[in-house]
């Protein structure tokens, strides 16, 4: 699991997913109520791959867009940020995904309408998923989300097909549940997700997902939570996120909490994202529970301050935060 210096392989982290455009009013403004709508490039999957790139991991992102200047703008905003793209599947049908972001200021919470339906990810057929890539030597993970899982049966055979591939070329399997109601419900979520949920080498949830979708209430004692779904996954290594009270992470019969200082969210989407980017490059790295959660609270503690979807941090800015802990770096001088 360590990365050697001598290591060839040409990627460490395969991931597959749609990126989509956002669009968001400024300065608070409901959708409707201003003339202007700023453009953001997001998606869990491709968030993730920016941001072990950013802390320099080398990762190709796999995914279908609509050959438009829609399309390469996705394309060529995620390369610019250090992913390999050169896999990706490009069509002269179908159109480009979009979703709308409303910032709420409490009471008003934040809104997010999803216009995505027929989008040229949706029709990522599992026969247009290259072999080649999915070699002993070409990688060492394959990193996936549920949010894939729940854009319908055509995806769902890709990521089934992926997974085998993987497994077959002795790869780890990395799954993010990351629940969105707005795609599907809670019941058809867990049956979907359910085999990579107790299969995956690294399994990231939020707690909230554990209590929704397979009922595991710790009753207030994450240690509790962690245990039960220790138990479900045969010991496998399981990370939960606490939302403001942080994290926790278990494996085998060990479990680690990682309290975060509490920060005002600029920008709040792809917060998970940027966790499981840390958390996954230091474990790449053959870090304990400890310091892994160190860097996936580290980096989602920046993404947060951050506007737009992608983490667009530097490796030192991550590392700085690490090791100070929960000390405040207000100024760096």
């Amino acid at each position: 699991m360590t990365a050697q210096t001598t290591d060839t392989t040409p990627f460490d982290v395969v991931t597959i997913g749609e990126t989509m455009l956002r669009l968001t009013p400024p300065d608070f403004l409901r959708l409707g109520q201003g003339d202007v709508l700023q453009t953001h490039v997001g998606g869990s999957e491709s968030n993730t791959a920016v941001g072990l790139a950013k802390l320099g991991r080398r990762v190709t992102w796999l995914s279908r867009l609509t050959d438009n200047p829609m399309g390469r703008s996705i394309e060529r905003t995620i390369r610019a940020h250090g992913v390999d793209t050169s896999h990706v599947v490009w069509t002269n049908s179908d159109r480009v995904g979009l979703y709308f972001l409303e910032n709420g200021s409490p009471p008003r919470p934040s809104q997010v309408i999803y216009d995505r339906a027929g989008s040229a990810f949706s029709k990522y057929n599992d026969d247009m998923l290259s072999d080649t890539i999915f070699q002993p030597s070409a990688a060492r993970w394959l990193h996936l989300t549920g949010i894939t899982l729940g854009l319908g049966e055509t995806t769902q055979r890709l990521v089934r097909k992926a997974v085998r591939l993987a497994r077959n070329a002795g790869w780890k399997i990395s799954f993010d549940v990351n629940y969105r109601a707005l795609l599907w419900s809670s019941a058809s979520a867990k049956a979907a997700c359910n085999e990579l949920f107790e299969s995956a080498d690294l399994l990231f949830l939020a707690e909230r997902d554990a209590r929704n979708l397979w009922q595991i209430d710790g009753e207030g004692d994450p240690h509790q939570s962690i245990r039960k779904l220790l138990s479900i996954r045969a010991g496998k290594t399981t990370v939960m996120t606490l939302g403001s009270l942080g994290a926790i992470a278990g494996e085998g019969g060990n479990s680690v909490l990682q309290t975060i200082e509490p920060v005002h969210p600029i920008g709040r989407l792809g917060g998970g994202d940027a966790f499981s980017a840390g958390f996954l490059h230091a474990w790449m790295e053959d870090a304990d529970l400890k310091n892994a959660l160190s860097w996936a609270t580290a980096a989602a503690r920046i993404k947060y301050s951050i506007p737009g979807d992608l983490p667009l941090f530097e490796k030192s800015e991550v590392q700085r935060i690490v090791n100070a802990g929960n000390e405040r770096t207000d100024i760096q001088r």
